[in-house]
């Protein structure tokens, strides 16, 4: 560009940049559009916000991201993006519909379904080492095939069921993408550290309206949460496969489960409130306030504070992820997944034994009148 030569630190920069000042600059357009057409979410029986707010943030998110990269990326040297972009458009347009008019979870899955292909056929993204998980090293490409569209389709979802509180999904996000592009910048892996400052930068505009915004405050809706997991999801990929041969003092011993620790929040509690709706007999789609961070908001907790808490505790779970990775993987997740039931059931717990109290408080005031 105007014959300027940009060091990787250089393009760093500017791909942070870019999708941060497009981000910010697109959202006021994005709530003044969404309110005009009454594109926004109402308060319902589940919700935690008293008043209509637009869900369009994903928008802004996705351009941001995806310009910024695509200014700085060459096809030519990093042919797996194309793919990688392609797929995420799928993911957009099934996010867009579902803020805008509902899809049924049948085609948003069958949308994730096919960007999940595209990238494992064309763009060669899929797990093809276990890292002797389960005693299992090099795998064949079938199983390879369906552990990556189990993963993509996992994660994809943790993140666009978890985003239930100003602040949340996105905090998590920059923590987990700067956690995956601080690794891929050690080990020179320099377009997936842009694709993540990309993420880092979009998310972190989105965040200065969502939790702080008063006339322009946004949610990043369906559309950003599901893009956000897709991105995730692809990182984790190639974190562990660029582990398989990586030698030198960046190299991750037992990465299935780092990578696991690294997402151990959303993927634990989707896990358990999944778990959890059907020993009730009930679908596990079926939507409910029994996700952490509403447990943490019936302690009385504002949002900030619960994201807050919520990010604390992510962050120790990365540290403990990156501190034991000498264990086996097995191990490893047997202590990640020991520690997530206990902190979670903490909050649980008192806010249940508080309803409990409540519930015979009534009783006996109902029996005495």
């Amino acid at each position: 560009m105007l014959g300027f030569t940009y060091t990787i630190d250089t393009k760093l920069m500017f791909c942070f940049g870019i999708a941060f000042l497009i981000t910010l600059f697109l959202i006021p357009s994005i709530v003044e559009i969404a309110r005009a057409k009454s594109l926004t979410a109402e308060p319902n029986g589940r919700s935690s916000h008293s008043k209509s707010i637009p869900t369009l943030g994903g928008i802004a998110i996705f351009t941001g991201v995806a310009i910024s990269s695509l200014i700085f990326f060459s096809f030519s040297t990093f042919p797996k993006f194309q793919f990688t972009i392609a797929g995420l458009l799928i993911i957009f347009f099934a996010g867009f519909k579902d803020d805008i008019i509902g899809i049924s979870p049948f085609k948003k899955f069958l949308a994730q379904i096919a960007a999940c292909l595209i990238i494992i056929v064309f763009g060669t993204i899929r797990f093809t080492n276990l890292h002797g998980f389960l005693g299992l090293y090099e795998i064949s490409n079938h199983v390879g095939l369906l552990i990556t569209i189990i993963t993509i389709v996992g994660i994809t979802n943790c993140y666009n069921l978890i985003d239930g509180i100003d602040g949340l999904t996105a905090t998590l996000g920059i923590l987990v993408s700067l956690t995956f592009g601080t690794w891929f910048y050690l080990i020179g892996q320099y377009n997936w550290a842009m694709l993540s400052v990309s993420l880092t930068g979009a998310l972190l505009a989105f965040l200065i309206f969502n939790v702080f915004g008063k006339k322009n405050k946004i949610f990043m809706g369906d559309t950003g949460s599901l893009i956000l997991g897709y991105i995730i999801a692809v990182m984790a990929i190639e974190f562990n496969e660029f582990n398989i041969n990586l030698t030198g003092p960046y190299v991750v011993h037992a990465a299935p489960a780092v990578s696991i620790g690294i997402i151990m929040v959303p993927f634990f509690d989707t896990l358990r409130v999944f778990f959890t709706r059907i020993f009730k007999n009930k679908h596990p789609f079926t939507p409910d306030k029994t996700h952490l961070h509403h447990y943490l908001l019936d302690l009385g907790l504002s949002h900030i504070m619960a994201t807050l808490i919520i990010l604390l505790v992510s962050i120790f779970f990365i540290a403990v992820s990156f501190l034991l990775q000498d264990l086996s993987t097995a191990w490893l997740l047997i202590i990640l997944f020991a520690m997530a039931a206990f902190l979670s059931y903490i909050p649980i717990t008192i806010v249940e034994l508080k309803r409990k109290r409540r519930r015979n408080n009534s009783e006996e005031s109902g029996v005495k009148s």
